[in-house]
């Protein structure tokens, strides 16, 4: 079997979404109630949704707020879902789908382009068209799903769930009642009890009903040697792939977000939380109960003390604990400062 982890991205990945047939601006106006400018291209063609970064003329994007306005003005989408207050800054050659919910327009959108594959109830417990190499071996109540792939030697435990499209290299080991989807996995990966990979990412947004699901069309990838413990769970990307490099070693319980990059050779303690498109460098290491902000970047080598808070960025080799975390030398200076100050109060002296 060839190696499920290719260097390729194509968006969405066809393995694991079903794509609906093209729409015309016209249509795509209608569906979110945006009104199109006069001489707008009311015939063009899209056939998917894409970010801001990546998309090209055939793709709707959208712009939720001032934090991406460097990714709206360099743009290539054909179309781009803007609250009023950008709509002056969309490129030329872009259409402004005026809408006062980005978002949930947005939520509208992929739920027409780009469906989730899903087990079929009726389906086999080993779907025909997965691909099953030799020294396989699959405990029962598993279930495979379709387009499938898992190579020589790997072992699937009891109730498990791979779901459609999934692909894991050789050598691999699915714990009992794991659940895979939207993944693509290496070599010599062991996924213990009640691990599960590629669940929809946590984003939400207001629409005109309430509280929306923001779409998740992305991907996991668990590299070569990876290791996640019992219960722990990572989450697919919304437009980019949640990536864990070669021979990290993830613990019980422990909560990858949408986005998330992790390095090679890194170590995370149970109780773990990364929050969404944190990038964390080779090698580093965490404790037990820390807990990672979002969109921030832990260097290579750093060290996070258990129960950390992290905020901001760490710079490699730097070694953080405390909440709010900083350099664990001031954070022992301030914790032994107080520890005075306290006793002083309490009449203990020093």
């Amino acid at each position: 079997m060839a190696d499920p982890i290719s260097g390729a991205r194509a968006f969405p990945d066809s393995r694991f979404y079903e794509c609906g047939p093209p729409l015309s601006l016209a249509d795509l106006a209608e569906w979110v109630g945006s009104a199109l400018a006069p001489g707008a291209p009311r015939e063009r063609m899209f056939v998917g949704l894409e970010s801001l970064k990546r998309a090209g003329p055939g793709s709707v994007s959208f712009c939720a707020g001032r934090d991406y306005l460097a990714d709206l003005g360099a743009t290539k989408a054909g179309a781009c879902l803007v609250p009023a207050a950008l709509a002056g800054q969309v490129p030329e050659a872009t259409v402004a789908l005026v809408t006062p919910q980005p978002h949930a327009a947005l939520a509208l959108l992929a739920d027409y382009f780009h469906k989730p594959r899903q087990i079929k109830p009726d389906a086999a417990a080993v779907h025909p068209s997965a691909r099953l190499e030799a020294g396989v071996v699959i405990a029962p109540g598993a279930v495979v799903g379709e387009g499938a792939m898992i190579g020589a030697g790997t072992r699937i435990g009891a109730g498990a769930v791979i779901g459609p499209g999934v692909a894991i290299g050789r050598g691999a080991l699915v714990g009992p009642r794991a659940v895979i989807g939207f993944a693509l996995i290496g070599d010599r990966v062991r996924i213990h009890a009640g691990a599960v990979i590629g669940e929809p990412g946590f984003g939400a947004a207001p629409g005109p009903t309430g509280i929306l699901d923001v779409p998740q069309l992305g991907r996991v990838i668990l590299q070569d040697g990876v290791t996640v413990g019992a219960n722990s769970c990572i989450d697919r990307g919304a437009f980019e792939d949640t990536v864990v490099g070669e021979n990290t070693k993830i613990d019980n319980l422990v909560q990858i977000a949408h986005n998330v990059v992790i390095g090679r050779n890194c170590l995370l303690a149970a109780f773990t939380g990364i929050s969404g498109s944190t990038v964390v460098g080779d090698g580093a290491v965490f404790g037990g109960r820390a807990g990672i902000s979002d969109h921030i970047v832990i260097g290579a080598g750093a060290r996070i003390a258990a129960a950390a808070g992290v905020m901001k960025d760490v710079p490699a080799g730097e070694s953080w604990g405390g909440s709010p975390a900083r350099p664990v030398k001031l954070w022992l200076r301030e914790s032994a400062l107080i520890a005075r100050l306290a006793r002083r109060r309490s009449g203990g002296g020093e």
